[in-house]
């Protein structure tokens, strides 16, 4: 039964206005820098009215959430005459990887959320769960960097029964699941903790495709351990090629990036790849132009340039067609060079 059917058929459905939330889910985690690091759940939101966006909550907005749910509509609660049972947060965690724990996270707040956005009306309409979930000027202004879990297109495919003849158990790609999960729809598969799912194909690197019994659909990675992993297929990982100038030594490195080769990366977004690959912020970009002379970038518009001229020269398999010169911010002399650039040494750092 889907989540608006569910609420219908316990309170008032139609009463609600469209910019109610209805479903909620993460769709990717994102290390955000101030003074420490911290990482933030992207949510992608969908109203009763059809529309669809994204939030970015740290864990502590949940928990402040719960804390305050708790206050009000608890069920030691003494400010309210309308109680209900809450779904369960675990408290914060203070001893880990900060990106371990806020992956382990994922499964338990896709739940919180689910049973959250089921409770009663008159919960549903409160202020507090109003604004958690409304998107902000701030969160509209946000530019999602990955967005993996968010649910994939997906086909029907015929069930894999383990009861079929010739069925080998111990030689199939399977997994046990380690939490409930309740699909959205028909092409998602349900199943129970400790479910025995028999894997059919990995759809991306958050999502896989699986059978239990009779039914067939796709599942988070996160709800499952896998027992037996699916058999490795071709790495569909792209390389962008770099060169880093320092004085007398340049240095190649293949950095491994996950976008189609016919993308355009934008400006800032290559800057900030550059600084973290390398571990300097006095750095500028460049690429050379036909003429071998090293150009440097400034904005879109130099990028779009330099991808346009490089999608012209041949280029190796799951390699970018252009390349990146990194040179030192300050340093001006590289301009206006001969491609040879003097003599030399080369280094190789790592390659695909």
């Amino acid at each position: 039964m889907s989540l608006p059917r569910q609420l219908r058929d316990e309170s008032d459905f139609d009463q609600l206005p469209d910019d109610v939330p209805i479903s909620a889910n993460v769709a990717d985690i994102e290390e955000k820098r101030g003074f420490t690091s911290h990482y933030v759940f992207v949510i992608e939101v969908k109203t009763k009215g059809g529309g669809k966006y994204l939030i970015f909550r740290r864990y502590r907005q949940f928990y402040a959430l719960h804390v305050k749910l708790e206050d009000k509509f608890g069920a030691e609660s003494k400010n309210s005459s309308f109680t209900c049972t809450l779904p369960i947060l675990p408290g914060k965690v203070y001893v880990g990887a900060k990106r371990e724990i806020a992956e382990s996270r994922i499964p338990i707040l896709n739940t919180y959320m689910k049973k959250l956005l089921n409770l009663p009306i008159w919960v549903l309409m409160d202020e507090d769960i109003r604004l958690f979930f409304y998107q902000s000027v701030f969160d509209s202004e946000q530019v999602p960097k990955g967005l993996q879990r968010i649910r994939p297109r997906t086909r029907r495919v015929k069930s894999i029964s383990p009861k079929a003849p010739g069925f080998d158990r111990m030689a199939a790609s399977r997994a046990e699941a380690l939490f409930d999960f309740t699909g959205s729809n028909k092409l998602e598969l349900n199943f129970k903790k400790g479910d025995l799912v028999y894997l059919l194909s990995k759809i991306n690197k958050d999502w896989l495709e699986g059978t239990v019994g009779d039914a067939t659909g796709i599942f988070p990675c996160a709800f499952v351990q896998i027992i037996k992993d699916l058999p490795q297929v071709e790495d569909t990982i792209n390389w962008l090629r770099c060169y880093y100038h320092d004085e007398n030594v340049s240095s190649i490195r293949d950095i491994s990036v996950e976008e189609d080769l016919s993308s355009t990366p934008l400006f800032k977004d290559l800057m900030e790849l550059m600084r973290r690959e390398f571990d300097r912020d006095d750095i500028s970009l460049n690429y050379r132009d036909a003429e071998g002379d090293l150009i440097r970038l400034l904005a879109d518009e130099d990028v779009e340039l330099m991808v346009l001229q490089g999608n012209s020269w041949p280029s190796g398999k799951n390699v970018f067609p252009w390349k990146l010169h990194v040179t030192q911010q300050d340093n001006f002399s590289v301009y206006n060079t001969s491609p040879a650039g003097g003599a030399i040494q080369t280094l190789t750092m790592k390659g695909p």
